[in-house]
């Protein structure tokens, strides 16, 4: 155990740099100049402290992403899969175990746990490589020495066979759509998901994160915001916009909503919102229920 001397009059700070120098484990004598002016000793008071590593806390790492402008999709997972790795390793009542105790064996355990709920191989695949992302944001920081987790094997991913429609078959779902076969109280909406989906080629992420000021009706063209927020043009022909004129004219948003796709709350239409829809169509309509956007 080392000892170190340092002439700090608080203690955090002290202890906080100790844990940066020696790490965890090292003994720290704190001198503390302003307690010797109450005692009257003519020494500085000294007090002994043992550093503690501190317990896994993602919170740091996820400010990391939202100042790195990362999409609120992956926020939302990285926040799901890290506060379940969290929980998995925290006992009841008791404070989240140390990262710096944790072992490739803690991992592997944690994985056969996911295994045991029969996860889909995908999303295990997904939680390990966010759990690696914030061992590697801790490593860079100091809190822990190495990756455990990027020692631990990469579960092999299953190997299925990209179900990919025909132009027929998805040129034919939209005039389903049109038609309003299935007398849905918002026909127009949902068109216009079609149409902005496989007419423009949007993903849905990049769908619904649309805003009234991303549609620019005089040169026909939407203001993407992709993946790694990069922005683009996308034009788009005379079939979205005259679905996409239909939609406003009955467009019943919240006072102040700036989005375009609305929910029936009159609020942004969110990703799984979407996806239902086309599923829903998709499988009503069509039979395929394996259809989704990207």
């Amino acid at each position: 155990m080392k000892t170190v001397l340092l002439t700090l009059g608080r203690l955090p700070k002290a202890l906080e740099l100790a844990r940066a120098l020696h790490g965890a484990g090292a003994r720290v004598l704190v001198a503390d100049p302003f307690e010797r002016h109450l005692t009257g000793s003519s020494r500085a008071v000294e007090r002994s402290f043992v550093v503690t590593a501190p317990a896994v806390d993602p919170g740091r790492y996820l400010d990391e992403l939202r100042r790195a402008n990362a999409s609120p999709h992956t926020i939302y997972n990285y926040t799901l899969d890290l506060k379940q790795f969290v929980a998995y390793f925290t006992p009841p009542k008791e404070s989240p175990i140390s990262p710096t105790a944790l072992t490739p064996l803690h991992i592997r355990e944690w994985l056969g746990n996911l295994y045991e709920r029969n996860l889909d191989p995908i999303s295990i695949r997904r939680k390990l490589g966010t759990v690696r992302s914030l061992f590697r944001h801790m490593t860079r920081e100091g809190t822990v020495p190495g990756n455990v987790a990027k020692l631990v094997r990469t579960p092999k991913a299953p190997k299925r066979l990209p179900v990919v429609p025909t132009a027929e078959h998805t040129n034919g779902l939209i005039d389903d759509v049109a038609e309003d076969k299935l007398d849905r109280p918002y026909p127009e909406r949902d068109l216009l998901i079609f149409e902005l989906l496989y007419g423009c080629g949007l993903r849905i992420s990049e769908l619904v994160g649309l805003n009234l000021d991303s549609i620019d009706a005089t040169q026909q063209n939407v203001r993407v915001l992709g993946k790694g927020r990069k922005e683009r043009q996308v034009p788009y022909g005379s079939k979205v916009a005259q679905a996409l004129n239909k939609y406003l004219a009955v467009r019943k948003a919240k006072p102040g909503e700036g989005c375009l796709i609305v929910n029936r709350f009159g609020t942004r239409l969110t990703r799984s919102g979407a996806e239902s829809i086309v599923k829903m169509y998709a499988r009503t309509l069509r039979g395929d229920a394996s259809l989704h956007p990207h």
